[in-house]
């Protein structure tokens, strides 16, 4: 799939000011239509991304990644001709090959949804208490057992025009992975996984590696398991 002008790249930002022109910059050379929803950063994040070229949505306080999701994503699918949809991390970590590679099976393929992960292949270059928790995750989630999916948190996720129009983020932190795979499973999205390249950096593992947001993630999968038994 050469042309690129029917994808639109959805990119939350909170507070990467020091990296989001770059990312931004980098994925710009492939694919032509970005957002970025700026989710009330309290450092130069907007300026930059004004700076990148990208098309730019302002939060005006902190709402959540959740949330910035679907602000995005309702504004790409209000551009005209959107038929594919890309959920893409504002801090470096995602690889736009992947993307590229994502977009070529879902235009081809009779699936839906294409969710990355980091659990086919080698998992050495992926920190320990990530590691831990993503399977965790899986071990406590009859979903995605049902799915087969294996990485539900990963943040880059490929989807058409079906998918986009039924997408209705409504826990706006990190439980909309949670919630995401529930909307699969209840609207019948025909979904697969992609294993994908996930560049931990100091700058990422600050950002998003800690232990707390772990055990956050961990409870609220397990708060949203045991609110459907």
């Amino acid at each position: 799939m050469a042309d690129h002008s029917k994808v639109w790249l959805v990119v939350p930002v909170y507070n990467e000011g020091q990296v989001i022109r770059e990312v931004i910059k980098n994925a710009l050379e492939t694919f032509p239509n970005i957002v970025c929803v700026d989710d009330g950063s309290r450092d130069n994040s907007a300026d930059e991304i004004r700076l990148s070229g990208a098309h730019l949505v302002r939060h005006p306080v902190n709402l959540g990644q959740g949330a910035a999701l679907q602000t995005g994503i309702e504004y790409a699918r209000s551009q005209p001709g959107a038929e594919y949809f890309v959920t893409f991390d504002a801090d470096g970590q995602h690889q736009v090959d992947d993307v590229e590679r994502m977009i070529q099976r879902i235009a081809v393929e009779p699936v839906d949804i294409i969710v990355g992960t980091r659990f086919q292949g080698d998992t050495a270059h992926i920190p320990l208490i990530k590691r831990v928790v993503l399977r965790t995750i899986v071990m406590i989630s009859p979903g995605l057992r049902k799915l087969k999916l294996t990485d539900v948190h990963n943040g880059l996720r490929v989807f058409n025009r079906t998918v986009a129009d039924q997408m209705n983020i409504t826990l706006n932190g990190m439980g909309h992975a949670s919630q995401i795979v529930s909307m699969i499973q209840r609207n019948h999205w025909r979904v697969t996984e992609e294993p994908v390249t996930i560049l931990y950096t100091e700058y990422s593992m600050a950002k998003g590696q800690s232990l707390i947001n772990g055990v956050n993630i961990l409870f609220d999968s397990a708060l949203r398991t045991n609110s459907r038994r």
